[in-house]
């Protein structure tokens, strides 16, 4: 492959085109199948990825869904504003916007409607015609936003696993998702049973013993409940048993968790290199309402998620106050995240009336078990988009383009353009 970075100035605030402006970086991929003239004339798709917080993938070969796209377009793949290299925004940076509220409303600026505008003044500057967008979980939030307020700029969207609900509040989202979570343990524990015991036994070594992870931060119950992110994928599932079965070593003291098992833990809770997702993920949600920590308080309707619980399940997506407690990344960053989730005035993320009446070609894959991106939600959500063709399957789960990524965006592609469904 051939790759060309690309760095944009666009507007902080995008209806202040003279006001302050940032940088937005991107990388651009291009199969060495096509010769530089070929490629050179060759339709773009921009690549819009999960998060939030996730800068865009860095290829080292074009493999799945990138190579099946190279065939045909250049991929454009985005750091999303404050990702990355794109004015990246975290506990070291923010402190250069002021005091707390000055960094919360810095933040307020790095939602999909902002992100859909830097795509579209990127495409102007590039001179492309109305490109091919691909996004994959929050990724396909942001192409609804974009089929919202820019849907001149688009010629085809495909999503997976992202298609968001369209009104609030956040609550909706976690009722669900903890319902989805729920089941995906008890298929877990249905297939490791010794694991059920072994997650029992740690969570009650932690409330006994204190253990710190090799940044220097305690692990506690509810930071090892994260490690069921695992969860969301296919065959990434197994690796949360291989985790586990490092969980304990003998020593002079008694039994304790391995270095081994506490490292990988590690990269597992830390947020120290995405910190947006905890910061801005449940404004992901919020549209004229607070999302006020709407995790933690759906969570008082599933004890079974509860820390102090006797056997805590494992938990997924959802972000609770104590993570600006417990992670070094975030601890300096607790009032910025207090001012967000009370932030009662959200902007709309989507117009439902523009989406009833789009003609925008759109196919969607929407996964039956996944945990992050509820399934009924999302039906609900393709039935509000005029023109938009589902493919369900209950093959994959929420990382189904892991797994076999060229083949779902082929397929995906084929229905925008009618040739399968």
């Amino acid at each position: 492959m051939r790759t060309a970075e690309h760095y944009f100035e666009v507007p902080l605030d995008h209806s202040d085109a003279q006001g302050e402006t940032i940088t937005v970086f991107a990388r651009e991929y291009v199969s060495a199948e096509h010769t530089e003239e070929a490629a050179a004339e060759l339709p773009w798709l921009l690549y819009l990825q999960g998060g939030p917080g996730g800068r865009g993938n860095r290829f080292s070969g074009l493999g799945g869904w990138g190579k099946a796209a190279a065939k045909e377009f250049r991929i454009l793949m985005l750091d999303q504003r404050g990702t990355g290299l794109s004015s990246p925004a975290d506990r070291k940076t923010l402190p250069l916007r002021g005091s707390d509220r000055d960094q919360a409303q810095y933040l307020e600026r790095f939602r999909a409607d902002s992100i859909v505008a830097d795509a579209e003044a990127i495409r102007r500057t590039l001179g492309a015609a109305p490109w091919t967008v691909y996004g994959q979980s929050f990724g396909g939030f942001c192409v609804l936003s974009y089929l919202s307020f820019a849907p001149e700029g688009v010629r085809e969207a495909l999503i997976t696993g992202g298609l968001a609900p369209l009104a609030g509040p956040a609550d909706r989202v976690y009722q669900a998702t903890f319902r989805r979570v729920a089941a995906r343990n008890a298929e877990y524990f249905g297939r490791y049973p010794q694991d059920r015991e072994l997650v029992t036994r740690i969570a009650r070594h932690l409330r006994e013993t204190e253990e710190v992870l090799p940044d220097g931060s305690p692990l506690t119950v509810e930071r090892f409940q994260m490690v069921g992110s695992y969860l969301g994928g296919n065959t990434r599932v197994d690796g949360l048993h291989h985790l586990l079965e490092d969980a304990f070593v003998s020593t002079p003291g008694g039994d304790r968790l391995s270095d081994a098992f506490l490292e990988q833990v590690r990269g597992l809770v830390s947020r120290a290199a995405n910190p947006l997702y905890a910061l801005l993920h449940e404004s992901i949600y919020g549209q004229d309402e607070a999302t006020d920590w709407a995790a933690l308080r759906v969570l008082q309707d599933y004890p079974e998620f509860r820390p102090d619980a006797a056997a805590p399940l494992l938990t997924g997506e959802m972000v609770y106050p104590w993570y600006f407690d417990q992670d070094p990344a975030l601890q300096p960053l607790r009032t910025v995240a207090q001012l967000l989730a009370e932030k009662n005035d959200w902007k709309p993320l989507y117009d439902a009336e523009r989406l009833a009446l789009n003609t925008v070609p759109v196919a969607a894959a929407v996964y039956s078990d996944d945990i992050y991106v509820d399934r009924d939600l999302s039906l609900e959500t393709a039935a509000g988009v005029r023109g938009l063709r589902v493919w369900e399957t209950d093959k994959f789960h929420h990382d189904g383009i892991a797994d076999d990524g060229e083949a779902i965006f082929g397929r995906l592609l084929g229905m925008v353009r009618g040739v399968r469904s």
